[in-house]
């Protein structure tokens, strides 16, 4: 195995730790979940302030604060005919909300109490102030300052310890993945990036190989090398292995992501602000392996297997140009149409790559086009594939259940049309209307299994929620929730 990190040049992200406990020590801030027939004795208001609550609550308020000389009750109204999907969705929101005035007020710790006796709302209420909590302070001259009080998340109620654990492991894996997409491209390179990688192996105990721009070459990945050539930092390809001795699947699942540090466009330069945020355009390889980071550290029994290939898309007198053809990792030809349609050629020799492990299925995520942004917007990611339909369904079920909501496309034939060339066995870009489809339908080439991708946007310009500003971890929570259920 080829390491080639020497030190981990990531601080451990500050976090909160969830934990339960039975009993809430006197004067503590809490917040409770509750009904108008809730028993709020239990939780240590007197009969006229649950009075008051109870009223507040039927009047359809937000949520209810309460000052008891200084220890302060938040009341958080549960609504018990809402669906279960629905409700742990405004239980993370109704966090975010709170999550300001508990900044505002310099708390430190603070204990949720279940009066609803119901651990999936609960769990949901603390992710959501967890993830609100997030903060990139790296490079802030004065973060001690900025950093945000709260610490400290306890849950009274019935909620199994596996559960926590699990849901911790998983906030850990969506704060990495928000500080390396955070991360600036000039400290980010692809060999940084696949060094954190392998910190990330050893932290959680699953196996990392990268092949250096050596070992790339060698193994013909034209793709990845063709995007690189513009560039003065050498490529990787990151593979990522988790199989223990107890998967339920004998064939991997494999996670491809796309690793592209930053991304000009290359000889069909971006314009306008369209290359301001690019940075971002390796949270697919992050969302992967944190996604891993979190199945190994849970000891989840599947196999999975992640391909991260890296480099940046830089413009120079070398850089590929408009009318080039390439040879990818399986031979295929590609004249190269648009030099801003790159994330899908590294991807492409990823996915050729995976069929030498005979997967059960392979699922690629990647910030890709502009076109799926337009069509879904901040709220959701483009999905497609071949693989079976039950398959499709239990992702996007998962995607409603931890809110990365997938709108499904089509994969028709009519759509490769668009992708031949006078030239070559393939072009790199079809036409300007379904882009997203014809860049799905281009590494669909590449696959000979039952396949998936999905183009996500994982950068946030403005607070939204609890994914906050900055990168979002989009995909962590989904990919995980997957492989558990898988």
């Amino acid at each position: 195995m080829h390491r080639i990190f020497e030190v981990i040049f990531f601080e451990k992200p500050v976090m909160i730790q969830i934990r339960v406990c039975k009993n809430i020590p006197e004067g503590s801030s809490i917040v409770v979940l509750a009904t108008a027939v809730s028993d709020f004795g239990k939780c240590g208001l007197s009969a006229d302030e649950a009075n008051y609550v109870k009223t507040q609550i039927e009047a359809k308020s937000d949520f209810i604060p309460l000052n008891r000389n200084g220890q302060w009750f938040y009341i958080q109204p549960v609504d018990v005919k809402n669906t279960a999907v629905s409700e742990k969705e405004k239980m993370r929101r109704d966090a975010c909300k709170l999550h300001q005035i508990i900044v505002r007020q310099k708390i430190r710790s603070l204990f949720i109490f279940d009066a609803v006796d119901n651990a999936a709302l609960a769990c949901a209420f603390a992710e959501g102030m967890a993830l609100s909590n997030y903060q990139f302070l790296k490079y802030k001259g004065k973060r001690d300052e900025e950093q945000y009080s709260l610490s400290d998340l306890i849950i009274v109620g019935n909620v199994a310890q596996k559960e926590i654990d699990q849901l911790n492991f998983v906030l850990e894996g969506v704060y990495k993945a928000r500080d390396l997409v955070n991360e600036p491209a000039s400290v980010l390179t692809p060999s940084k990036l696949a060094a954190e990688f392998e910190a990330m192996g050893m932290d959680a105990g699953f196996e990392v190989q990268v092949f250096d721009k050596a070992a790339i070459e060698k193994m013909k990945m034209g793709g990845i090398l063709a995007v690189n050539k513009g560039s003065t930092e050498a490529p990787t390809f990151s593979i990522l292995e988790w199989k223990p001795a107890d998967a339920k699947n004998k064939r991997p699942v494999v996670l491809a992501g796309k690793g592209i540090t930053y991304d000009t466009g290359g000889h069909n330069l971006k314009t306008d602000n369209y290359m301001d945020d690019m940075k971002d355009d390796m949270a697919g390889a992050a969302a992967v392996a944190a996604a891993i980071y979190a199945v190994a550290k849970s000891q989840l029994p599947v196999y999975v297997i992640g391909l991260l290939p890296s480099t940046d898309n830089r413009l120079s007198p070398d850089a590929v140009s408009p009318g080039d053809i390439i040879t990818m990792y399986d031979g295929t030809t590609v004249e190269i149409a648009n030099t801003d349609a790159e994330g899908r050629l590294i991807l492409a020799d990823a996915l050729a790559y995976a069929k030498k492990y005979d997967p059960e299925l392979v699922i690629d995520i990647a910030t890709l086009t502009g076109a799926a942004h337009r069509a879904v917007g901040d709220h959701g990611m483009a999905g497609m594939g071949n693989a079976p339909l039950e398959t499709m369904e239990l992702l996007k079920n998962c995607g409603k259940e931890v809110h990365e909501r997938i709108v499904e496309f089509p994969l028709w034939d009519e759509y490769a049309e668009e992708l031949k060339s006078d030239i070559a066995d393939l072009k790199n870009i079809g036409s300007e209307n379904a882009g997203m489809i014809t860049a799905g339908k281009f590494l669909e080439h590449f696959t000979s299994y039952p396949y998936i991708h999905l183009d996500m946007y994982a950068y946030a310009k403005e607070t939204r929620n609890y994914q906050g500003k900055g990168g979002t971890g989009y995909g962590v929570r989904l990919l995980f929730e997957f492989l558990k259920r898988y």
